[in-house]
């Protein structure tokens, strides 16, 4: 068994962990995730109407600046995104529905899934306007976390441009843990992109699932909404 020599937030692993019985996890299936507060959609032609509102709202600009793609234009070029993304298996993406609308507010995927080491990213990430300092969006990616690791997934990772501070800042409130930056790791819109790497493991998890119950609970919030108790608070402190 891994033994700790550190806190969390600190912790260290043996690295001759026994392997010997582990096996690759299954890939993810193209199925609904569940969850209180939003439901993750297998991306459909369905969600173009509602994610596309969602994708050119006000600040459409800084919400795809760190993006592959440019803000959608029109409606119909949006749709035909939306059509190739969805036959995608790598990424495989998702709509994140507001479970109390029914409206696709965001999208997400699932990407360089990786059975062999059992490691897979979440990334592609696009929360609207409502998504946005939202328990929707942490459930959205407690969801993700969740799922893969009872998949059997070792290792969880977010990466983002290095320039990116709100999604740099978004992945350590998430429990991510930083592990450095790849330099000149690629060319994007026409610009380098350093690429600053952040990952959580399934041992990682253990102890930052009971948080994200915690906080996601309905009696963490007063009547407008507001949190009683951090997320950070409550990963620290577990549930």
């Amino acid at each position: 068994m891994a033994q700790r020599t550190a806190s969390l937030g600190k912790q260290r692993w043996d690295m001759h962990v026994d392997l010997t019985r582990w096996s690759p996890p299954p890939a993810p299936a193209r199925a609904p995730i569940i969850g209180r507060y939003v439901r993750l959609e297998p991306l459909q032609a369905g969600h173009a109407g509602t994610l596309y509102a969602a994708a050119s709202a006000d600040g459409a600009d800084d919400r795809f600046r760190w993006l592959f793609e440019h803000p959608p234009q029109d409606r119909g070029a949006f749709a035909d995104w939306v059509d190739h993304a969805s036959t995608s298996p790598d990424p495989m993406f998702f709509a994140v529905v507001d479970a109390a609308t029914g409206r696709a507010e965001g999208r997400q995927a699932l990407m360089r899934i990786d059975r062999t080491h059992g490691v897979i990213e979440i990334g592609s990430i696009m929360w609207g306007p409502a998504l946005q300092r939202s328990r929707m969006a942490t459930e959205a990616l407690f969801l993700f976390a969740d799922h893969v690791f009872a998949l059997g997934y070792r290792r969880f990772e977010w990466k983002c441009n290095d320039l990116n501070a709100l999604s740099k800042r978004a992945a350590l409130r998430f429990g991510f843990r930083p592990e450095g930056v790849f330099r000149q790791h690629m060319v994007v819109k026409g610009t380098n992109r350093d690429t600053a790497w952040f990952a959580m493991t399934d041992q990682d998890w253990q102890e930052l699932r009971p948080g994200y119950l915690a906080w996601l609970a309905p009696d963490n919030f007063d009547a407008d909404g507001g949190q009683r108790r951090t997320l950070g608070a409550c990963l620290r402190g577990g549930a």
